[in-house]
C-alpha cells in the first residue's frame, strides 16, 4: 500500500528511542525526510544512522529539552529553516511513573509539562508549517491506561489523559485547512526502556522483561489487566498504525482515540 509519503516530512518528539523511533524509522523507509525531536545528544545521533539506514538519507536530530518551551520553539525554527513546510507530526512524549503517595508537586508538574505541554507547545510551534504543506496530519501518542487504570502511574496516566482530550478537541479547529488530528492508544509494549527498568523486577518472578508472553503474565499476576491476545506489544505495531494516521492515504479519520492495545476489556 502507498501511503503517499515519499518527498514528505515529518517529525517525531521523543524519536531517539522506543516508539517514537520506530516510527520515524517507518516514515523513513516509506519514503519521508524524518526530524527527530529528543534531549540526548547520542541518542540522537544513533537516530539519525538508523533512519539514513532505513531510507531517509537527510534524517536530522534535533537537541530539544520538551519541559522548555523555548527549547521546543527553537527546535521547531530549526526544522523551519530546514524545510518550510512539514507534512506529519508525530508526538510521542511521556513522564515517569510513580504512587500517588510517592509524587510531590515538583513531580506533578514535571509530569503535566512533559505529558501534555510538550504536546500543546509540539503542536503550536508545527501549525505554521503544517497549514504551509499541500495536506498535514498530526498525531499523539497517549495510553491505553487513560481508560484502564493503574495506581503505580497516576501522574502519567493523568497527563495522557488531558493530552487525549487536546488532540480531540484539536481535531475540529484545524479540520478546515485538511489536517487530520489523531490520537493513539498504545497498551503494554516491550521497549528497550521498558525491559531495561523492569528488568530485575520481573526477573524475581522468574520471567524475562523481553518476552513479550512473559511481560503479559507479569502484567496479568500483579495488576490483574491482561490482554485478549495473551502478550505484550511491540514497537513496530505502534508504529504501523501511527505511520497510516500520519500519511497522506489517511484521508477520513480525525479526531479519533485508537486503541492498539492487544484486546482489553475497559468496562
Amino acid at each position: 500500500m502507498d501511503l503517499g509519503l515519499a518527498g514528505s516530512a515529518a517529525v517525531v518528539t521523543g524519536g531517539s528511542k522506543g516508539m517514537g523511533l520506530a516510527v520515524a524509522e517507518t516514515l523513513a523507509a516509506e519514503g519521508a525526510r524524518v526530524a527527530v525531536m529528543a534531549r540526548g545528544r547520542d541518542a540522537l545521533a544513533a537516530a539519525e544512522r538508523a533512519l539514513r539506514a532505513a531510507g531517509a538519507p537527510d534524517a536530522v536530530g534535533i537537541s530539544v529539552d520538551m519541559t522548555d518551551a523555548d527549547s521546543i520553539s527553537g527546535g521547531f525554527a530549526e526544522v523551519a529553516e530546514r524545510w518550510g513546510a512539514i507534512n506529519s507530526l508525530v508526538h510521542t512524549i511521556g513522564p515517569g511513573d510513580g504512587y500517588f503517595e510517592e509524587l510531590d508537586d515538583a513531580q506533578w508538574d514535571e509530569a503535566f509539562a512533559l505529558g501534555t505541554m510538550s504536546g500543546v507547545r509540539s503542536i503550536r510551534a508545527a501549525l505554521p508549517m503544517l497549514r504551509s504543506a499541500d495536506w498535514a496530519r498530526i498525531v499523539t501518542l497517549s495510553a491505553h491506561s487513560i481508560q484502564r487504570q493503574n495506581p503505580r502511574i497516576v501522574a502519567y496516566t493523568a497527563s495522557k489523559a488531558a493530552l487525549s482530550s487536546v488532540t480531540k478537541n484539536l481535531s475540529k479547529s484545524p479540520a478546515k485547512d485538511g489536517i487530520l488530528v489523531n490520537c493513539v492508544c498504545p497498551g503494554t509494549i516491550v521497549t528497550a526502556s521498558f525491559t531495561e527498568n523492569l528488568r530485575e523486577v520481573l526477573a524475581a518472578d522468574g520471567l524475562d522483561a523481553t518476552n513479550p508472553e512473559d511481560v503479559m503474565t507479569w502484567i496479568d499476576r500483579h495488576f490483574h489487566q491482561p490482554c485478549d491476545l495473551g502478550r505484550a506489544g511491540l514497537p513496530e505495531e505502534i508504529a504501523s498504525i501511527t505511520t497510516y494516521l500520519a500519511s497522506h492515504r489517511n484521508g477520513y479519520v480525525t479526531g479519533a482515540t485508537i486503541n492498539v492495545d492487544g484486546g482489553s476489556d475497559f468496562v
